[in-house]
């Protein structure tokens, strides 16, 4: 955002200065109102008072699309101690395990509170600003920690930009021989379907900064706040890939690609790809730019 210049174009070219909120409430309440749409997550309760000898509020709890707890903590500006504090409270949350599965269970159902994924449970911070410092500190924790810098413009638009973000304790992606400057090259010793999957993982993860995986048992969720794409373990003939790109903006082939808008699948996303050899993988790299360009 700091770089960013907006114009508006209507009766000339006027810039658009970009502002701070004038309280930290203000983008508090506005994220929750929207939290799916502006972070991918299901808002679950604002201000949640925990239970230690320190005591504390959380400013905001919910659930990520691939069932991760989730804490949210604002900054009208910047603030070195928002990471520490933030890292304190999922202390606190990955000890009191129950107190969060039943806030689960009764905002969203029993289901969803039995398929919580507490193996990487997750925290945001939304600020005016951070430091190079704040950048560093979070490669150096063990932990899934977002850090979003907000900016509004006008009183009509307001821009996220994730400055740094950093997955905890997921399996690191195993690399494949890359092919100079182009795909992975796949190696079929293993299988070409556990191949192509490899090759999948290198291309999604190298996309641009900020990408995180996230392994669930039924896919791998590939995302930068939100999910971009999901890929389930490979079939025996073919690898499914999910993408959050709109299946009526896109060409449909039969065979290849698919809408399924509607219809129940692991993962997220309406557009279905169906990858079965190394040029199925080349002709998928734009709906893949385009699926993360839209998270």
């Amino acid at each position: 955002m700091v770089g960013l210049k907006l114009f508006n174009t209507q009766g000339g070219v006027t810039e658009v200065v970009p502002r701070l909120a004038e309280v930290e409430e203000d983008v508090q309440d506005l994220v929750e109102a929207h939290m799916e749409k502006m972070l991918g997550v299901t808002f679950l309760a604002s201000e949640y008072v925990i239970d230690c000898v320190d005591g504390g509020r959380i400013d905001s709890l919910g659930l990520d699309v691939n069932g991760a707890p989730v804490i949210v903590e604002y900054k009208r500006g910047t603030d070195a101690g928002v990471i520490n504090q933030g890292l304190y409270y999922m202390v606190w949350l990955t000890n009191h395990k129950d107190a969060f599965r039943s806030l689960v269970r009764d905002r969203l159902g029993v289901t969803a509170a039995s398929q919580i994924l507490w193996s990487a449970p997750r925290l945001i911070c939304v600020a005016g600003d951070f430091t190079r410092y704040d950048a560093h500190a979070v490669r150096e924790h063990r932990r899934s920690i977002d850090l979003v810098r907000y900016r509004y413009y006008g009183s009509d638009h307001i821009g996220l930009e994730t400055v740094a973000s950093v997955t905890g304790k997921s399996a690191s992606p195993r690399r494949v021989r890359r092919r100079g400057a182009g795909l992975p090259t796949i190696r079929r010793q293993d299988g070409p379907m556990t191949e192509l999957s490899g090759a999948v993982d290198e291309v999604l993860t190298g996309l641009g900064a900020g990408v995180t995986r996230v392994q669930r048992k039924q896919y791998a969720a590939y995302q930068r706040l939100r999910n971009f794409a999901c890929v389930l373990a490979p079939q025996q003939t073919k690898l499914l890939v999910y993408l959050k790109a709109d299946p009526k903006a896109v060409g449909l082939v039969p065979g290849f690609t698919r809408d399924v808008t509607g219809l129940g699948h692991h993962g997220t996303g309406d557009l279905e790809l169906q990858l079965r050899t190394e040029r199925d993988l080349e002709r998928a790299q734009e709906l893949f730019r385009i699926s993360f360009a839209a998270a």
